[in-house]
């Protein structure tokens, strides 16, 4: 990987480019699923290639390949910087980065199970046992079970001297129980939708998870959703589990922070953001007990934006994005750091391959815990939803107005969990909603949760985020049926 690296840098800084950085990377991925007590797929591969990104006359240049000989990586840093002179052809201003310092570093994701040494058949055994029960209760019309593993080797040098070598490891793991009848589909996932929970881990997270002693409960709700009230309509009372409330976060504080998205460089793909620039440390985004941050550090727990240095060589921050309720911070990069007058950048730049050029991603950006029991905010609330595990998510290109539905939600009546609600959705807008939250449940019931399947970037690039959250309570919000029976 060294001489790979080093031969691109020295011919990109030879053809004249300012800065470059090279990214090489080996990867290595494992999916398997099962339906209906059968394989529903099994699959590895691997990927080894390397990147390089220029600036060169002010503008940028990035070429990659995996054709890892002398002649073919000299062949890409040039090709890299003749892209880059092309581009300054068009350009607005010149491209200024934040300084950054040489860095010298091995880093490697903490796990206690490596995945890729539990063979396939252990794995699938496990999930054939957790099919197996979900097809245990009647009504069960498909029952899937799945996991998913990625493992990532990569060398990062620039011309600032870096050289920064990172083992990343992602486990993810879940269940899917899906009831037909009349004409209705009601399914239930656990421990999330889409794939289930997933994190900076080894197979140690599968196997806290409990897939086989919680897949009868995933069928019994399923199917007893037919038969459970719709939700109400109107103005009320509502708390979001910490699942829900973390994709609430991902989309309604997650995407609009991206500093990219803000000045205007995402808008052609996902749209762009209300935060401008002027509201930075005036608005009031949310009630004083809402407090945000993005945190890729390791101490913050292993979420799927969990790293030691981005992909600009910026070590992992802790970043304050809402303080007491005030919008204080954005996602940053070296490029983007300057417009806020940052001296540094907030390390948030990631590339999903080898292949991609490195954009602003979301790290983890989480809640902080509050101050209750979730006994007690139960307790405190006589009359609202108890929202759980997301099924629909719709919001505009500013995120700013939303609405969301839940696979299953249940009544609050006399400060406990009544009865089942199907078809449960809720809408807003983005501030007045972060604004009408009034209690929020403490570090016992904080959860840092993994989504997989973030898409940004032109060509498309699907990242792993994570978001930290505990229930919460919401005031005063507008309610409904998301699906018709």
């Amino acid at each position: 990987m060294k001489d790979w690296a080093k031969w691109a840098l020295d011919t990109a800084t030879a053809r004249g480019a300012a800065y470059a950085d090279v990214r090489v990377l080996d990867a290595r991925y494992r999916n398997l699923s099962t339906k209906n007590g059968k394989v529903g797929s099994v699959s590895e591969s691997e990927s080894l290639g390397l990147g390089v990104r220029v600036l060169a006359e002010g503008a940028w240049g990035f070429a990659a390949t995996d054709q890892l000989t002398r002649e073919q990586i000299d062949s890409t840093a040039a090709r890299a910087v003749s892209i880059a002179r092309a581009s300054a052809r068009v350009k607005k201003k010149d491209i200024a980065l934040a300084p950054e310092q040489k860095i010298t570093a091995v880093w490697a994701t903490p796990i206690e199970k490596d995945p890729f040494g539990v063979s396939l058949d252990d794995m699938l055994k496990l999930l054939f046992r957790a099919d197996e029960e979900m097809r245990g209760v009647p009504g069960v019309t498909l029952a899937e079970a799945s996991m998913s593993f990625t493992r990532l080797e990569q060398l990062f040098v620039s011309t600032l001297g870096s050289q920064i070598h990172q083992t990343k490891v992602y486990s993810g793991a879940g269940l899917v129980a899906t009831s037909f009848a009349e004409n209705e589909i009601q399914k239930r996932s656990y421990p999330n939708s889409f794939g289930g929970q997933h994190a900076s881990a080894g197979y140690e997270l599968v196997e806290r998870l409990e897939l086989v002693e919680n897949a009868r409960r995933v069928g019994e709700e399923a199917v007893a959703l037919h038969k459970a009230a719709k939700c109400p309509e109107g103005k009320r009372t509502i708390l979001l589990e910490s699942a829900q409330l973390g994709l609430q976060i991902h989309e309604s504080i997650g995407h609009p922070i991206e500093l990219d998205r803000v000045l205007g460089m995402e808008a052609n793909f996902a749209g762009m953001s209300f935060l401008t620039l002027d509201q930075l440390g005036k608005l009031r985004y949310g009630s004083e007990i809402v407090n945000v941050v993005a945190d890729a550090r390791l101490e913050h727990g292993p979420g799927l934006g969990t790293f030691g240095y981005d992909d600009e060589g910026v070590p992992a921050q802790c970043t304050d994005i809402i303080k007491d309720g005030r919008f204080v911070g954005y996602l940053s990069s070296r490029e983007t750091a300057p417009a806020l007058g940052l001296a540094r950048s907030g390390g948030t730049m990631r590339a999903e391959s080898w292949n991609r050029i490195p954009l602003i991603r979301m790290t983890n950006v989480s809640l902080l815990p509050g101050t209750w029991k979730l006994a007690d905010l139960l307790a405190d609330t006589d009359d609202g939803i108890y929202f759980e595990t997301n099924r629909s998510w719709s919001i505009d290109d500013r995120r700013y107005h939303f609405q969301f539905g839940t696979e299953i939600a249940w009544e609050i009546k006399g400060g406990k969990k009544a009865r089942m609600i199907k078809n449960p959705s809720y809408s807003g807008i983005t501030t007045e909603f972060w604004n009408s939250c009034d209690a929020i449940c403490d570090r016992r019931h904080w959860t840092l949760w993994g989504t997989p399947n973030c898409g940004k970037g032109q060509p498309m690039q699907t990242m792993g985020t994570g978001h930290g959250a505990a229930p919460a309570r919401f005031r005063n919000v507008l309610v409904g049926v998301a699906y018709a029976q």
